[in-house]
């Protein structure tokens, strides 16, 4: 993408409502517009990087044998009567009428609803277990929105539920989440840590947030720092064998790690003084197992086998996916702007040149262009006829891993600059040797 050809309104001044550094960063950088409060249009590069979050968690849910399917936002109050929760949600759920003075609401989550859909299709256990999932906007009417897209009303999440004939398969299934949720995060860069959690509205008895530890976290942490020490890496991972899923599950669980709604003072204190932190953290994630506790309401039963008819097992599981935007700028920035991990990059690597006219310098740019395009990646050329130092301004605010810088003194000597986002670091290459390094980069992820 040639940078004069895009929209990317970066701001030069600070925005008076961002209290925290990923809100300023994302108006900064053009990523956001706010349209009322906690509602945000997404313009170019945001909507680009949701789209990037998007494609890394549908990857890594077909990885593990869940489906892909898209419910409504407006959804029939009956079915949430029907479950019992209609009236006890509370006001954060946005009621309305239809012209037909029929009840509706705009989806908080959607548990009734793949409920509704498993109790109209699937009869028998042979047909377990099933995962469903969708990539949705919600709407939660937060008295107070704030902080940009960590806690705004309209939100892009990841709410799948899995269907199972008892409670043994029901518990692989909330193993195998967590196990693919730590892979998601991985990959975007984040160490997420899962910790016990409380249930809140969803209800059940198992349930684990996922957090990403940063000073302006919502919440209070308390965990062993042995856990931060943990990675899946490249282990492979079979999905469907209990016994690993179950071994990686203890792994990550067995170390103290709760958020203050579950902390055990005298359990912390048990683990070694010297390994005890106490810190902020992002949700960025949770897994649910909650039984029958919708499928019983709801009717949603199968054969099983021996001639009677058995409630599924059931369980949820959430991925913020706009929330996780904020959530990687806040651990990944510094004092110049954002810096995106590899893995999510919305470009792979800033072409800057610094004299825009120059018929060196614009070649050597197009060439540099040419060949990191013709490699599969995608560059961002700023080609806009700029002073160098606005030029460098927006590339360090938007974040690219790396820029190559081409200017006159490097091109008469055969060289070009690459700079890395996160150390600061500059070397000077041959165009070729940096194309390469670039792809083999990337090639590596």
């Amino acid at each position: 993408m040639r940078l004069s050809r895009y929209f990317l309104p970066v701001l030069k001044e600070t925005p008076r409502e961002a209290q925290i550094v990923s809100h300023r960063y994302m108006l900064q950088a053009g990523m956001i517009k706010q349209s009322s409060a906690g509602i945000y249009s997404w313009l170019p590069l945001g909507f680009k990087m949701l789209r990037k979050l998007e494609n890394i968690v549908h990857e890594e849910q077909a990885k593990a044998g869940h489906i892909a399917m898209l419910m409504p936002t407006l959804q029939s109050a009956d079915l949430w009567r029907e479950s019992g929760r209609y009236d006890g949600y509370g006001e954060e759920m946005l009621r309305m009428k239809d012209r037909h003075d029929r009840d509706m609401l705009f989806s908080p989550t959607a548990e009734e609803m793949f409920t509704d859909t498993f109790r109209s299709y699937v009869k028998s256990y042979k047909d377990l277990p099933l995962t469903l999932y969708q990539i949705q906007w919600k709407f939660r009417d937060e008295v107070r929105p704030r902080f940009g897209v960590m806690r705004g009303r309209e939100f892009l999440m990841k709410d799948g539920y899995n269907f199972d004939i008892d409670k043994a398969a029901a518990l692989h299934a909330y193993n195998r989440h967590l196990v693919t949720y730590l892979r998601t995060y991985e990959r975007m860069g984040l160490q997420a840590i899962p910790m016990r959690a409380d249930s809140g509205p969803i209800g059940g008895d198992y349930t684990h947030e996922f957090l990403v530890l940063a000073d302006t976290g919502e919440s209070e942490v308390f965990y062993d720092s042995a856990v931060t020490e943990i990675s899946l890496g490249k282990r492979d991972v079979n999905f469907d064998d209990v016994d690993q899923c179950q071994a990686i599950m203890d792994e990550f669980t067995s170390l103290y790690a709760r958020t203050d709604e579950t902390h055990e003072e005298d359990l912390f204190n048990k683990v070694p003084e010297d390994r005890r932190r106490v810190a902020r953290g992002i949700e960025v994630g949770q897994i649910f197992y909650f039984g029958t506790t919708y499928s019983e309401p709801l009717g949603a039963t199968v054969d099983d086998g021996k001639g009677g008819q058995t409630p599924v097992h059931m369980g949820s599981h959430g991925i913020g996916v706009s929330r996780l935007l904020g959530a990687i700028i806040e651990a990944s920035h510094d004092d110049k702007g954002i810096i995106w991990p590899e893995g999510v990059t919305p470009f792979h690597c800033g072409i800057l040149n610094m004299r825009s006219g120059d018929d060196a310098c614009d070649a050597a740019c197009e060439d540099l262009y040419a060949q990191l395009t013709n490699a599969g990646l995608e560059p961002l050329y700023d080609d806009r006829d700029e002073r160098a130092g606005a030029k460098f301004g927006t590339m360090d605010m938007i974040g690219l891993p790396w820029r190559i810088t081409v200017g006159p003194r490097g091109i008469k000597n055969g060289v070009v600059e690459l700079t890395s986002r996160r150390t600061g670091e500059s070397e000077e290459l041959s165009a070729a040797d940096a194309v390469q390094r670039i792809v083999d980069i990337y090639t590596g992820l």
